[in-house]
């Protein structure tokens, strides 16, 4: 650390020069010293600087980079730009004073007085910004850290200041943020024994093969003891290599807890980081890369076997490096490809048993009786026509392919799917608990509170305004007119009055009180246009079918049907997949207009507004098609009409549950391989390219400028990282498509299957590849996520019930076979859910129009419904079969809920939620720990009574205590290392 600390090439406040700009430090005069710190770099460490890993002098890492944007010197500028290369040392320090002092900087010579007042109005906000970076980078060296600006890059426009944190700026801030690191201390993890043992051993072999080539994978028989880092105890962990002890992950979030904690307060208003960025002061702010991921001579790291056994696609079939991923982007981003390895794999059961209902319905629909009866030859019933006018009467056997394919779908298998489907999603929730739990455990976590979070840039200036509001108000202005060199003064005077007053301010319900009723009425608004769109695609339904049925085509005439699911499907994923990118920005917005106070609480209301959004969007029209279309219909003679004109669409003879189906396949399947991969894929290439034509870069230069460009210039055209939130929405709303209606597509957890094997990939390679590296958080738990999971799956239990009662023909089937059927089978079935309608009771202008459509004059036609025949003294009305099927369904739903929410509920409470093994070796640790720090309490006693003279009465028998605490740290250490 010595070597680094002379290796600092300017003291004092003149430290802040850029000494990588060669005409900046010719300038100031300190030329020669730097240039012969700079030439005397061997070539190795020459070698690690072009890599841009490391400041100029090859030693110091850099820990993090912020970007800012350099403005290109105009030929006016040019002109005077000579004239600054003669200022000297006094007059820049000058300069820096003037605005430390909080006044204006004395004006420049000028040249040309016209074009100095153009160019005026130009700089201003320049110079505003490069004074509060001059600032805000003062007291970040205040707090310790080191800096290095290079502006002579080949990325033009874009300055970069390089920072890096000593060593002692690294123990104060670990101390600080109370990080649990490895002591010398190791014991033995307790194994299983017996035959438990002995099956762990089998499975090893067999998944061997399945394991990544790193060595967080080995299974390792001893464990640190971890303790949160102390420079008091510092004598307990291994520090012999002080540059590998913190590594890169948890130096950019120590440097980042720092960033956060600076601010600018010699502006209006005080400014963080956040602020800074949002105000274009930096442009950017991002930890470093390990190093490059492909390419000749590329030194091993991290990054690049992240990208060898994690991001590629040729391990696919491989499991996740988890623990390598955690050390590299931090314990929340680990936790996220956990949950989403999990999920995946116990989507493979959930896939095998959906792959065998449908085989077992595609084994027995020939079998099917139903079916048998409408798909039958001689089967002569005349339909009435389902449209008015345009639509003719039609035989019950044209419908046989459609009540096949129902068949696949609509079978007693799928109920069992369904009960099957909530065990498993309670088995996930339970699992999910455990393997979070095992992670904390082997990732230090045990111990881990979130604290809370600094206060938001955006709040501090809400605070403030109010603040400042208030002192205006209780405060008369009595001297309005004042000397203009004192307003500067005047605003520095009142930003400190408003910082004082913030301590006791905050926003409370009343002051959020119009972003609260503006986030009410635009959730509602969006909704209600989610609806308006899912009417609009019914009309369209309803349209396009009546306009088919009047076509020559008899092809066309014939498969309407098939035609208008389908291209309504793809017209209602289009505008999912629009709205979901306005819903994203509509919630966003609203939550910024609440002004949270931290980042967790943005992040959490954010999170709820974007799932209500997209849940809705997403869900919307299949609730449509599987509890409400073709039940609002009415009947023929007294149908309900839209606007008097629009006749409400029904239900094919099978049901709708086929035309769920499809909606849900397209959707599902649209949404993953446009929004999920499609998206994820080409717009971060987009956006990188249209980074690189900004910068006046062509693409067939990329190669060699690859080469060439630093590692923090590199960096800078990945990317940015935007969070977690669109990755778990994405695997939510998936989640929903699995279990929500899973009794109408048994198939969906296979499609999610296939789905999340190439996501898993996908999303690490855009980690890896395609995005600048996140600040690594801390967290124990996937937040708000869980509590999510948990509401999909308990709504999952009432839907899949309504679905299997409503949707289907399974209690339709059932209330026959057992209430209605002459022997107890199926046959007449379909007989016995049609009623019949005089064709002589059709409203005028509502009848088709070409009646001897089938050859004959009907006169009574069927229709899909359990009413009262014509000759009846009721004719029409609901019959008594009606309000048996509605008992027996509305009983099946109370029953299945019930049963599956109990068992779901009693899986919950046989798995424990913590693993035994956990358990016993987080109680080892505790234990071990009190150990440790006896030992040390008992060594430093002895120290003491060895070093103190005893007379023969012992008359210091209480002195060692008083003095424990005076020891020097050195002997403390010297004598604990035997430990």
């Amino acid at each position: 650390m010595e070597k680094n600390e002379r290796s600092t090439p300017i003291p004092g406040k003149e430290k802040e020069v850029d000494i990588i700009n060669i005409k900046g430090i010719e300038d100031i005069g300190y030329v020669q010293p730097d240039s012969i710190l700079l030439n005397s770099l061997t070539p190795e460490e020459n070698t690690q600087c072009q890599h841009g890993l490391y400041f100029q002098d090859g030693e110091r890492r850099v820990d993090y980079i912020l970007t800012y944007h350099i403005k290109k010197p105009s030929s006016s500028r040019s002109n005077r730009q000579s004239s600054r290369f003669t200022d000297n040392a006094f007059t820049r320090s000058l300069r820096r004073g003037t605005a430390r002092l909080g006044r204006p900087p004395p004006p420049q010579p000028r040249g040309d007085p016209e074009v100095a007042s153009q160019d005026h109005s130009m700089d201003y906000h320049e110079d505003d910004k490069r004074y509060r970076r001059e600032e805000f980078e003062g007291n970040l060296r205040d707090m310790g850290l080191e800096l290095e600006k290079d502006e002579d890059t080949k990325t033009p426009g874009v300055g970069f200041v390089k920072i890096h944190a000593p060593w002692h700026v690294l123990c104060r801030e670990a101390e600080f943020m109370k990080l649990k690191m490895p002591t010398k201390k190791v014991y033995e993890v307790k194994q299983c024994s017996g035959v438990g043992a002995k099956i762990n051993t089998l499975v090893n072999k067999a998944t061997e093969p399945l394991h990544p080539n790193v060595e967080e994978n080995r299974g390792q028989h001893v464990k640190h003891l971890s303790y949160a880092f102390s420079r008091e105890k510092q004598h307990l962990f291994d520090l012999s290599d002080r540059d590998s002890f913190f590594d890169s992950k948890t130096r950019a979030s120590i440097v980042f807890e720092v960033l956060k904690r600076t601010k600018c307060t010699k502006a209006k208003y005080s400014m963080g980081i956040t602020s800074l960025l949002g105000s274009g002061v930096y442009t950017a702010a991002y930890p470093l890369h390990d190093g490059d991921v492909d390419g000749e001579n590329v030194e091993p790291n991290d990054r690049k076997l992240l990208y060898e056994e994690w991001a590629s696609y040729s391990v696919f079939y491989k499991y996740q490096p988890i623990g390598l991923v955690r050390k590299y982007f931090g314990e929340k981003i680990g936790l996220y490809f956990a949950w989403l390895g999990l999920y995946t794999q116990m989507l493979i059961p959930a896939s095998l048993v959906g792959v065998i209902v449908f085989l077992y319905g595609c084994a027995t629909v020939d079998n099917n009786i139903p079916s048998m009866e409408i798909c039958h030859p001689r089967n002569n019933i005349t339909m009435c026509p389902l449209c008015d006018r345009a639509c003719n009467y039609w035989k019950l056997k044209e419908a046989c392919g459609t009540a096949r394919a129902s068949h696949l779908f609509d079978n007693p298998a799928t109920v069992f799917f369904s009960i099957f489907m909530a065990l498993w999603a309670a088995m996930f929730m339970e699992h999910w608990k455990r393997r979070q739990m095992r992670l904390n455990y082997e990732w230090d976590l045990t111990g881990f509170e979130e604290e809370e979070d600094h206060p938001r840039a955006e709040y501090e200036l809400c605070v403030m305004q109010k603040s400042l509001k208030k002192e205006h108000k209780t405060h008369k202005p009595t001297e309005i007119a004042e000397e203009p060199t004192n307003k500067w003064k005047q605003t520095v005077q009142s930003a400190m009055a408003g910082l004082k007053l913030t301590e006791k301010e905050k926003l409370t319900c009343r002051d959020r009180l119009p972003a609260y009723m503006t986030n009410i009425v635009m959730m509602l608004l969006m909704i209600g246009v989610t609806f308006a769109i899912v009417f609009g695609v019914i009309l369209y339904r309803i349209s396009i079918t009546a306009a088919l049925h009047m076509s020559n085509n008899p092809t066309t005439r014939s498969n309407v049907r098939l035609m208008v699911k389908t291209t309504a499907a793809i017209i209602n994923l289009v505008v999912i997949l629009i709205l979901d990118e306005v819903y994203g920005a509509v919630a966003r917005w609203l939550t910024v207009l609440e002004v949270p106070k931290t980042d967790r609480s943005f992040e959490e209301r954010l999170i709820f507004k974007t799932f209500v959004l997209k849940f809705v969007n997403a869900f919307t029209p299949i609730i449509y098609i599987a509890f409400f279309r073709g039940r609002l219909v009415g009947r023929p003679g007294s149908y309900l009409y839209v606007f008097e004109s629009y006749r409400m669409e029904e239900c094919a003879h099978g049901g709708c549950l086929m035309e769920l189906c499809i909606q849900l396949s397209i959707t599902m399947l649209g949404k993953q391989l446009i929004q999920n991969n499609l998206f994820e894929i080409g717009i971060p290439k987009l956006k990188k390219l249209i980074r690189y034509i900004k910068s006046k870069r062509r693409s067939f230069q990329e190669e060699e400028r690859e080469k060439k460009l630093q590692r923090y210039e590199t960096d800078h055209f990945l990317e940015p990282f935007a969070g977690l939130t669109p990755e778990y929405m994405e695997m939510i709303i998936q989640f929903g498509f699995v279990t929500l209606f899973v009794a109408s597509f048994p198939l969906a957890p296979l499609f999610a299957l296939l789905n999340n094997i190439i996501e898993i990939r996908l999303d690490a390679k855009k980690f890896v590849a395609e995005l600048r590296r996140p600040v690594a958080a801390r967290a124990k738990d996937i937040g708000i996520w869980y509590n999510l999971l948990r509401g999909v799956a308990k709504v999952a239990v009432i839907i899949n019930a309504f679905v299997i009662s409503f949707t289907s023909d399974f209690i339709p089937r059932l209330v026959y076979q057992y209430m209605y059927s002459p022997d107890g089978s199926m046959h007449g079935f379909v007989n016995h859910t049609m009623s019949y309608f005089n064709v002589s009771d059709f409203q005028d202008g509502k009848e088709p129009m070409d009646p001897h459509h089938l050859g004959y004059q009907v006169e009574m036609c069927r229709y899909k419904d359990y009413r009262e025949p014509p000759w009846s003294n009721t004719p029409y009305v609901v019959s008594k079969e009606f309000w048996a099927v509605l008992a027996a369904r509305l009983a099946f739903v109370i029953v299945f809920q019930n049963v599956v929410m109990l068992m779901s509920d009693i899986v919950d409470w046989l798995i424990p939620d913590i693993p035994k093994d956990i358990s016993l070796q987080i109680h080892k640790e505790k234990i071990l720990m009190v150990e440790l720090f006896m030992k040390e309490e008992q060594g430093k006693m002895q120290f003491i009574d060895s070093m103190t003279p005893c007379d023969g009465k012992g008359r210091n028998n209480h002195a060692p205590i008083a003095r424990s605490r005076s020891i020097p740290h050195t002997h403390s250490h010297t004598h604990a290392n035997n430990f």
